[in-house]
């Protein structure tokens, strides 16, 4: 397929950023469904539907994280095998990644439909937002199943070093999703809920589209429901990165999860603006998870060809690249704080002003650590030794930053601003734990075909 890109020849650099720059147009888009679900929702309903979407989104995060830490095996190994010129081995890989998010996707499903209230109800959603998010939810539950296939497409053609298919696919879903939105939400009167139909009708075509893409081409995987069957030994191998990724993932989101529900009780101002904050975060760091997902796929591809000089100069050249971008970030975010905040809602000063607070402490130097800390734990996996970024995550969020919100925010009755700065604290340790991880030289040997 012409898309498919050997990775371990050429300039690092120019592959480097030729990969990246896809994948993050890719995730704009991707995350654009979300961020246009609030833009629109807030200037029709209010700030009551943005708080209920900001709460909702938690849990969007940690389903999105779940899927992509489970689906980022089928990257690595793909990946790998490439490198090895293992033709078989990348066959047997998508048949199992297929197969694997099938079962997870529909298992998800099944826990959301039946526990969504009771985990808002926990989450302590303020009172004139807890309906329309309960809404919000059972739908975004409901197209879960495109979430997964999607995003184990997605892993599987960067494994084989295609970043560019994902974009053409997501571009057609992002516009249908702005479409759909201001259908929906306006003229439709649907409210918060026409946004969640908004967004799963366009994942659902991006995975249509990607799977109709496949079938047109020469792939290697031929979508017969015979090849859809789960290799044991090669299921080994993928949960060996899958499941440490997943958990790294969802750890962090649920501690988002539970920043939230700490923010929501300074009201419903405090939580849009919270809301809107982490977004504008969210979108900031993009550029860095890129480059950290095209990392992944460059490690991978160079371990299973043996090629440790150039993996190790693909790490130093993604951790080059992310400090820069971030730095730029973080300057103009500074500048252009209050036009950010008010993109989402202009109209409420209060919410302007809280979310401007919210950029000044938790978009600062420490993107820089950010940064760091996902360079050199996409490079981990990329080697096959997700451990070590599970074992950030669970450092990041459980054992530094909700202790922090706790300890600065209540204990120290510094309030909201206690726990946006436990937040920005949090990444110090993680990034030195995995930048000597790398000058340690111990990922040598390590490898997963």
């Amino acid at each position: 397929m012409k898309n498919f890109n050997d990775l371990t020849t050429g300039s690092v650099t120019k592959q480097l950023i030729r990969f990246a720059i896809p994948l993050f147009l890719a995730n704009l888009l991707q995350s654009f469904y979300n961020i246009v679900d609030m833009l629109v929702v807030g200037r029709i309903v209010g700030s009551t539907g943005v708080a209920a979407i900001s709460n909702a989104s938690s849990l969007v995060f940690i389903i999105n994280a779940i899927c992509m830490g489970i689906t980022m095996g089928g990257t690595v190994m793909i990946a790998q095998y490439r490198g090895a010129k293992d033709a078989q081995g990348q066959k047997r890989t998508v048949g199992t990644i297929y197969s694997m998010t099938t079962v997870i996707a529909v298992m998800i499903t099944i826990a959301g439909l039946l526990l969504n209230k009771q985990i808002l109800t926990w989450m302590n959603v303020p009172k004139e937002a807890y309906q329309d998010a309960c809404e919000y939810m059972l739908v975004i539950f409901i197209g879960t199943i495109f979430v997964f296939g999607y995003n184990a497409t997605c892993s599987i053609l960067r494994g084989f070093g295609d970043s560019k298919s994902p974009l053409y696919f997501v571009m057609a879903a992002a516009a249908i999703n702005v479409f759909l939105d201001y259908l929906l939400v306006g003229p439709f009167k649907l409210g918060t809920v026409g946004a969640a139909y908004a967004t799963i009708i366009a994942q659902a075509i991006s995975f249509g589209i990607s799977v109709i893409y496949l079938k047109k081409q020469n792939f290697i995987f031929d979508f017969k429901l015979s090849s859809f069957k789960i290799e044991k030994d090669t299921l080994f191998k993928l949960l060996k990165v899958s499941l440490p990724t997943a958990i790294q993932m969802t750890v962090v989101n649920i501690s988002y999860l539970i920043i939230a529900v700490m923010i929501n009780d300074y009201g419903v101002i405090t939580a849009a603006a919270a809301g809107i904050g982490l977004k504008i975060n969210t979108f900031a760091g993009m550029p860095c998870w890129a480059i950290g997902q095209a990392v992944t796929t460059m490690v991978g591809q160079s371990m299973g060809a043996k090629l440790l000089h150039r993996t190790k100069r693909i790490a130093k050249t993604g951790f080059t690249a992310s400090l820069l971008i971030s730095l730029a970030a973080v300057v103009c975010i500074q500048l252009f704080a209050e036009p950010l905040i008010g993109l989402f809602d202009s109209s409420n000063k209060e919410v302007l002003a809280a979310g401007v607070i919210y950029l000044r402490i938790c978009c600062c130097w420490n993107s820089l650590f950010y940064a760091t800390m996902y360079n050199f734990d996409s490079f981990a996996v990329g080697v096959g030794f997700a451990n070590l970024g599970m074992v950030n995550a669970l450092l990041d969020a459980l054992l530094i930053r909700l202790p922090l919100c706790w300890f600065l925010g209540t204990l120290l009755e510094f309030g909201v601003k206690g726990i946006y700065w436990a937040q920005a604290l949090s990444p110090i340790i993680p990034a030195c734990i995995g930048l000597i991880y790398f000058l340690s030289k111990k990922w040598y040997d390590r490898r997963l075909v």
